[in-house]
């Protein structure tokens, strides 16, 4: 959707050398740009809107289409196998058809246009909002412009808000050519109006609508974009100063999945200052493109931009997730100028992000903290489940003493918790003694975590302490993505109490924890105390049931490898694997 008071991302430089068909020419010495002197390494493709170019200055590395490359080489021969399918290919087909696009020019042009116009008539763009627009607001110039509307200066005429100064952002309801089209613009003002009150998220004041236009009204931001402060300050910050930055996105972040939304557009471009003053806050706006998820619930839609597109986002089936990667993409560009992964196409990209890992051995990176490298590292895990989660890397060592850094309740430990009641009593076993072998910064944060849930008198906590805490933190979002599911899932808390030390086992993360260096030790220690305390021997057919596996001949081959044959006792491996708590479809992959 379009960008509340940012500019238009497009700036070509005049002083760029041209070809004979008025194209930038490619200057074969350069090697690979950092984030200050590329414009866009992604061809600017109408077929391809939502994956918009991370912007900068001149692009002097214009790639020719497919198509304009096939007319310059006549007769071409391919004396080598053709390469794989473009990871693009079916990312570019998928927003065609989001943005009503014919799938071939030889199928629009057999559907005459007095049709056309009728399906479009036929769509209904009536919102629902308040007509009352011109009698509210003064419009005035325009100042930022979008893929799908544009952002203008406004002021209050009357009530409350007289002469108070904001931003409108108008759509026009002529590009709203399909049905997700106009469900993406209902959806994102349902979603600001649910969520805004949060200190580093856009102030939403109404919304508006008329024959033409939606009319989107919102806090004016006047500090320009994060985008525009990175490439004032040469493309690199100081790690003081990105963890300023980092503080706040992180908030407003793990706010938002709190709530159930995933924002699905995090890059430079969306947050803005609310003045030029250094120390001026920054909000994240721009919700066009967010979404409600509801627990355990994956989301397929492809959105986003390139650059900061996660991988679960390409292969179509991802959550909150997706958002801790791009903000870790944006704290790579923070501290080092540079994009972490980078190519000259379109394909190229989402091929880097699927298989490239990023650099930490250029400069900056060697004279950088160890905790900064780590706390990138961690965002950036291509594994969702290894990722650190938002509120998680507001507690990490290298952010968790800066100004302003308040742990938000964590959305995913509720979701842990619901895996940990539903597992058998020797899964409860193996991470109970798992979580004795916690790294000191993980009990840091799960210590956090479980004051959040403001503990009883005798320091355990029942399932009212979690509903009350669920309530503290809810909003309206959290009606839509029904979060208050996970009440239902822990009803076995409303008989019982959890202390700490359990509390510890079911919000532990055991696919984190397998991102850390000190894992294989960590698990060894955990083993060792699961032999003494919790190990027993255990028939295969009991290790079945527990486990909730069919009894078949092929489960019984898997399970059997996890039992040794000298005392019929949980093995290693066999206790790795039911940390992770293996059900009939891991089983299945198994074969």
């Amino acid at each position: 959707m379009g960008i509340c008071t940012s500019k238009q991302r497009a700036r070509p430089n005049p002083y760029a050398p041209r070809d004979e068909n008025g194209q930038p020419q490619l200057d074969p010495g350069v090697s690979e740009p950092n984030l200050l002197n590329l414009e866009s390494c992604v061809p600017q493709s109408p077929s391809f809107p939502f994956y918009s170019p991370s912007p900068s200055p001149a692009n002097p590395y214009p790639i020719k289409s497919p198509a304009a490359a096939a007319a310059s080489t006549p007769h071409r021969l391919f004396r080598r196998p053709f390469p794989p399918p473009s990871p693009a290919k079916h990312i570019k087909a998928f927003l065609a058809r989001r943005q009503g696009k014919k799938k071939a020019a030889a199928a629009s042009a057999s559907i005459p246009e007095d049709r056309e116009e009728e399906e479009e008539v036929e769509l209904d763009k009536r919102f629902g909002f308040s007509k009352e627009m011109t009698s509210r607001l003064e419009v005035g110039q325009e100042v930022g412009r979008g893929h799908f509307g544009y952002t203008c200066r406004a002021r209050f005429k009357k009530g409350d808000l007289k002469g108070q100064q904001v931003a409108v952002k108008v759509i026009p309801k002529a590009k709203m050519t399909t049905a997700i089209a106009i469900e993406d613009v209902r959806r994102e003002v349902k979603i600001l109006r649910a969520l805004s009150g949060h200190s580093n998220l856009v102030q939403f004041y109404d919304a508006f609508e008329d024959h033409d236009n939606v009319y989107i009204v919102m806090e004016l931001c006047e500090g320009g974009e994060l985008l525009d402060r990175i490439l004032s300050r040469g493309g690199k910050y100081s790690e003081e100063d990105a963890k300023t930055v980092m503080v706040q996105i992180l908030n407003v972040v793990a706010f938002c999945h709190l709530q159930g939304v995933v924002h699905r557009d995090l890059k430079p471009e969306n947050f803005l200052y609310t003045s030029n003053d250094d120390n001026s806050q920054l909000k994240a706006i721009d919700f066009g493109l967010s979404d409600f998820v509801r627990p355990d619930e994956k989301l397929n839609d492809i959105v986003g931009s390139a650059y900061y597109v996660a991988p679960e986002v390409l292969h179509r089936s991802y959550s909150t997730e997706a958002d801790v990667w791009s903000i870790g993409v944006i704290a790579y560009i923070l501290l080092c100028g540079s994009r972490p992964f980078w190519a000259r196409t379109e394909s190229g990209i989402f091929r880097a992000v699927l298989k490239a890992e990023p650099s930490f051995d250029e400069p900056p990176w060697p004279s950088l903290s160890s905790e900064a490298k780590d706390f990138v590292k961690r965002l950036l895990n291509k594994d969702p489940r290894r990722r650190m989660t938002a509120s998680q890397a507001l507690s990490h060592p290298w952010i968790r003493n800066c100004s302003g850094t308040k742990l938000p309740l964590d959305i995913s430990i509720f979701r842990l918790m619901k895996s940990y009641m539903r597992s058998s009593s020797l899964r409860k076993a193996a991470l109970m003694a798992l979580a004795k072998t916690s790294t000191p910064d993980a009990l840091f944060y799960l210590r956090l975590q479980f004051a959040l849930l403001e503990p009883n008198k005798d320091g355990s906590i029942t399932l009212e302490n979690i509903r009350m805490a669920l309530m503290r933190n809810s909003t309206d979002a959290m009606k839509d993505s029904r979060i208050h599911d996970y009440l239902t899932s822990l009803t076995v808390l409303q008989y019982r109490r959890m202390d700490f030390e359990e509390f510890c086992a079911a919000a532990l993360s055991v696919h984190q924890m397998e991102a850390l260096d000190r894992w294989e030790h960590c698990a060894r220690c955990a083993y060792e105390m699961f032999e003494k305390d919790g190990n027993r021997a255990i028939m295969i057919d009991e290790l079945a049931s527990e486990l909730g596996l069919s009894p078949s001949v092929p489960v019984h081959a898997v399970v059997h490898d996890w039992i040794r044959h000298t005392d019929g006792k949980l093995s290693f491996l066999g206790f790795v694997k039911m940390l992770h708590g293996v059900s009939s479809r891991n089983v299945a992959k198994l074969q």
